[in-house]
């Protein structure tokens, strides 16, 4: 079943890939297209986000199947200590693997995937490259399938923004559709692989798109209803996580509050953390010194904590259902698991070295994500405060099942900053609502005390130090997107700084503008003259050698440079109430003027892809 779901997905993924390359061996493409050509905008984008929706996950059903192949294939056989020292290597061969394939066959930065689609939309007008489409699933899959400790869950969301982006980009689509066919690739890639189309769109609403009016959910819910459907029928119907849990009882409250408190403390950790140690890491020169450092490290790991091994599901399943895992015969930290106390002693060392091996994996060649651990980290966090409640109150007090299930959420809420995503995440991939004022209380703490201390997620700290960050504010996400090298008007006639009133005057009879850009023989600028400024002379031919353009010349209130944000050129302009501000190069070349009426010309333009109405 799993070899069949797989090759499936593989024809229907390769169908899209191709389209770029060569629009006319896409059939099934073209053939959309061509229909879409003779609907309206409504109903060519229901029609597409079906399309995309079914892509998806069909994409989702094919990176699941071949994780779980890989990973079947090569641990299948292990009988105890005597074979688990291949888990100093195993991880190790899958970060070989998946660096030599980015480095040599992609040859792109294919990692961190939905903050590579958060800059997509805010940097690149939604696009995504074609070989997002199938490069991160491949790559994710070796990674985590060899053992690699990060999860599946960001890549598929790259692929599936990809798909969405390179379907939109196919058919012609404007911005504004082109964002929302990336928005529903996302939300069906995230509904496929954990069979929730509820948490799809919410991801997609609370993550991904900064504004969105309700007309336009219809295709996001189509498009998760649609992947949801293909992975109940490759996958079965059953939740991704089954648990069993306990009914909800009011004098627990307490309880989950504290635990929405210790998961905020850990996302703070988990969130610096990670982001501290993929740079330090990254800060190696040599790639495959890094590999060799990190593979090491992440081997080690694993050979200590098993759980670290790959996404660590299967332990989570054993966590969800009330039991124990065993490590007896398999690890030489085995004795933990003998005495009660050291119990959560050794789930609290899984809890802070989950950060390292995660780090060590994308850092050092590995392809993956922050999701998969995120949850595993939650889950090891609610069981590691359950069983010290339990153990300080006489055991029974707490059910540790259900702070397992909870503290996902909490963990989630917190590192994501996407508390609805979190909470309806948890409840529709085990079937546990149940336990829905727990998962509420516990995301909304976890939430609101993370965010007093870190304002951004995992996903956009990066970015928005480098005011590259769309948010739900429309008048930001304008601002944002506008580039200054699009606004620039250099078609202002130049004149050197030593030129002569006479020579200037022959510059303003050819040109169509009454600002002059001042200029010296390297191009640097140093001001400029008006024509205002030079009216009452430029008649008086007596003075046209006697004079000169530094007679003239006013300095520039301020610079604007070609990178600059456009928030910031935005207060040059108030702060010096001026109509026009020179651009210039780091080194002061001249390079033209941004005007008040270009910049506003281009915001309103903007203001009406961004207001998806």
């Amino acid at each position: 079943m799993i070899c069949r779901s797989a090759f499936l997905s593989y024809i229907c993924i390769c169908n899209l890939s191709v389209m770029d390359r060569n629009p006319k061996r896409s059939d099934v493409l073209s053939a959309l297209r061509r229909f879409i050509k003779g609907m309206s905008e409504r109903d060519g984008m229901i029609v597409l986000s079906l399309f995309v929706g079914v892509a998806c996950g069909f994409a989702a059903v094919l990176l699941k199947s071949s994780i779980e192949f890989i990973h079947h294939s090569i641990t299948s056989w292990f009988d105890g200590m005597a074979y688990s020292v291949l888990y100093l290597v195993y991880p190790g061969i899958g970060m070989l693997i998946s660096l030599l394939f980015v480095k040599y066959i992609v040859k792109d930065n294919i990692g961190h995937g939905v903050t590579k689609v958060l800059l997509a939309v805010s940097k690149n007008e939604s696009k995504i490259k074609p070989h997002n489409m199938w490069s991160s699933m491949l790559a994710s899959s070796v990674t985590i399938g060899f053992g690699g400790s990060v999860g599946a869950e960001a890549p598929i969301v790259y692929t599936g923004a990809a798909i969405g982006s390179n379907v939109a980009r196919y058919m012609g689509l404007s911005y504004k559709n082109m964002t929302i066919l990336l928005g529903c690739g996302a939300a069906g890639a995230v509904a496929g692989i954990f069979k929730a189309p509820l948490a799809g769109v919410l991801f997609t609403l609370e993550i991904l798109l900064f504004n969105i009016s309700m007309s336009s959910i219809l295709p996001l819910l189509l498009s998760t209803i649609s992947a949801t459907v293909i992975s109940y029928i490759f996958m079965g119907d059953q939740p991704a996580f089954e648990c069993t849990i306990s009914e909800f009882t009011m004098h627990n409250i307490p309880f989950y509050l504290i635990l929405g408190l210790f998961c905020a403390a850990c996302s703070v950790y988990f969130t610096r953390m990670t982001l501290w140690l993929e740079d330090k890491i990254k800060s190696i020169s040599r790639p495959f010194v890094r590999w060799a450092l990190a593979a090491f490290g992440l081997g080690l790991l694993i050979f200590l904590f098993p759980p670290l091994y790959g996404e660590g599901y299967e332990d989570l399943h054993v966590l969800l259902n009330g039991g124990m895992i065993d490590m007896e015969g398999e690890t030489v930290l085995a004795f933990f698991m003998r005495r009660e106390w050291t119990i959560p002693v050794f789930f609290l060392l899984v809890l802070v070295l989950k950060v390292f091996s995660m780090s060590f994996t994308n850092a050092g060649g590995g392809v993956g994500g922050t999701f998969g651990p995120t949850l595993f980290i939650g889950a090891i966090a609610g069981f590691f405060l359950s069983r010290t409640i339990n153990l300080i109150g006489g055991g029974g007090v707490v059910p540790e099942q259900n702070f397992v299930l909870v503290g996902m959420a909490g963990l989630m809420a917190g590192v994501m900053q996407a508390p609805m995503t979190a909470i309806f995440l948890i409840a529709d991939m085990t079937g546990g609502y149940e336990l829905l004022i727990p998962l509420i209380l516990t995301a909304t703490v976890s939430y609101a005390a993370t965010r007093a201390v870190e304002p951004y997620s995992i996903y956009t700290k990066r970015i928005a130090k480098k005011g590259e960050l769309l948010t739900h504010d429309s008048d930001q996400a304008v601002l944002t997107l506008l580039k200054t090298s699009d606004l620039i008007e250099a078609d202002f006639r130049t004149v050197r700084i030593d030129a002569t009133l006479g020579e200037l005057v022959e510059v303003v009879a050819t040109s169509k503008r009454n600002i002059f850009p001042v200029v010296d023989s390297r191009n640097l600028f140093h001001g400029y003259v008006s024509l205002e400024d030079i009216r009452r002379d430029m008649f008086k031919k007596d003075l046209y050698e006697t004079l000169h353009v530094y007679n003239y010349m006013v300095s520039a209130p301020a610079y604007v440079y070609v990178d600059e944000k456009m928030d910031s050129v935005m207060n040059k302009f108030e702060k010096t109430q001026a109509w026009n501000l020179p651009v210039v190069d780091h080194d002061r070349t001249y390079v033209g003027f941004v005007s008040k009426s270009k910049i506003f010309s281009a915001y309103r333009d903007q203001l009406k892809q961004v207001s998806h109405d």
